[in-house]
């Protein structure tokens, strides 16, 4: 029998069977911490994760030839060294949705590149397994299992894949590894399993809000950033509709750090009804002003450190995020030129065969299967 993890959100949780590994869950609703100088004061929730498949029509498949050219672009003129920062927009790892093979039925991701164009994809999650030793939701192998045969089969067809570390449940490395080196140690043993160009660290819920974990990370990233030349480093977080909580931002600028993207995560605001294409520009907005203010970064340099990972269809605390708010967040990312256009998830981006299920196996909106891929997948930088 597959084991499905119960959706953690706020005043929630499922607990895994005791011979079960904790799964991890991707970001939802967010919480700051009173002891963190924040821009605004928001809410929280802890978010789940949901998804599932299918076919892709036909009329996607148009998106590939832009999304291609900057992936072979990218693979003949950069890699793990020689990358300008000022550049990060232009690399196809600015592009790379969410999967998740812990559950969601996950799709076969050489269908969705065929029928997208899309080259690289951030998979979910990397979690402690004890001792401070990093596994797939803490219990799936670096190598030999599911997870190793998804990044074969992305590379086979050209593209690559952005591990990301955290979520909004399990056991946190950045929180269970006593400090920052050995912090960086379980970094660096992902990248040298699968020769990473680039890592995510999605940090959330009680890791976000403690300003000691906040610089612990910060300063694992610094150390790997400096062993691994040309590594890219996305931090991502979440955010209120103003923008994020600064402290973070604020902390890596005091130690000597820049993430090629800091990353927000502008959903789960609470309430329907809203614009949440809207919104999320109103949230990057916030974002940026906060890079610049950390950083003394132009307008300019702030957008192309800042980035946004969206959830595709029906959110957690019952948004919509349509197809229509997909082209409007993809016209902003071109105008600003973002360093990172993502979304929870691959697994969701199909129409749903009949009433929303809330598994994260579809996207609960109206929509061709692919379709929010596709559209982001047009993005050039």
């Amino acid at each position: 029998m597959t084991f499905r993890p119960e959706p953690h959100v706020a005043g929630r949780g499922g607990a895994c069977p005791p011979d079960m590994p904790t799964a991890g869950v991707r970001p939802r609703g967010r919480k700051v911490s009173p002891h963190m100088n924040h821009r605004e004061d928001f809410s929280v929730q802890d978010r789940a994760h949901r998804r599932r498949r299918r076919r892709i029509a036909p009329a996607l498949a148009v998106v590939a030839a832009a999304a291609s050219t900057t992936a072979a672009a990218w693979a003949d003129n950069s890699g793990p060294s020689g990358r300008d920062g000022a550049e990060a927009s232009a690399a196809p790892a600015a592009v790379a949705p969410y999967l998740y093979n812990g559950w969601g039925d996950p799709p076969d991701p050489g269908e969705v590149m065929d029928a997208t164009g899309v080259s690289w994809f951030t998979l979910a999650f990397v979690l402690d397994a004890g001792g401070c030793d990093p596994q797939w939701d803490g219990g799936r192998p670096l190598t030999g299992g599911q997870d190793e045969q998804t990044v074969k089969a992305v590379r086979a067809k050209g593209g690559d894949v952005v591990p990301s570390f955290g979520g909004a449940s399990g056991a946190k490395l950045e929180q269970s590894c006593g400090d920052a080196k050995a912090l960086a140690g379980a970094y660096q043993k992902v990248i040298d399993a699968y020769g990473l160009k680039a890592i995510d660290i999605d940090i959330e819920g009680d890791a976000y809000d403690d300003p000691a974990v906040q610089q612990k990370t910060i300063d694992a990233l610094k150390q790997v950033k400096g062993d691994n030349p040309g590594l890219l480093t996305y931090v991502t977080f979440p955010s209120g509709q103003n923008g994020p909580d600064d402290g973070m931002i604020r902390r890596a600028a005091e130690s000597d750090f820049e993430a090629d993207s800091w990353t927000i995560m502008p959903f789960d605001f609470g309430g329907e009804g809203q614009n949440m294409g809207e919104l999320t520009k109103q949230a990057t907005d916030g974002l940026k002003d906060a890079v610049k203010g950390a950083y003394g970064y132009s307008d300019e340099d702030a957008y192309r450190h800042s980035g946004l990972s969206s959830m595709n269809g029906i959110t957690d605390v019952k948004e919509t995020v349509s197809t229509d708010d997909f082209e409007t967040i993809l016209d902003y990312a071109s105008q600003h030129h973002l360093s990172r256009l993502s979304f929870w998830s691959v697994n969701r981006d199909r129409p749903c065969p009949g009433d929303y299920p809330n598994d994260d196996t579809c996207s609960g909106v109206a929509q061709e299967p692919w379709q929010f891929t596709g559209i982001f997948a047009r993005y050039q930088g």
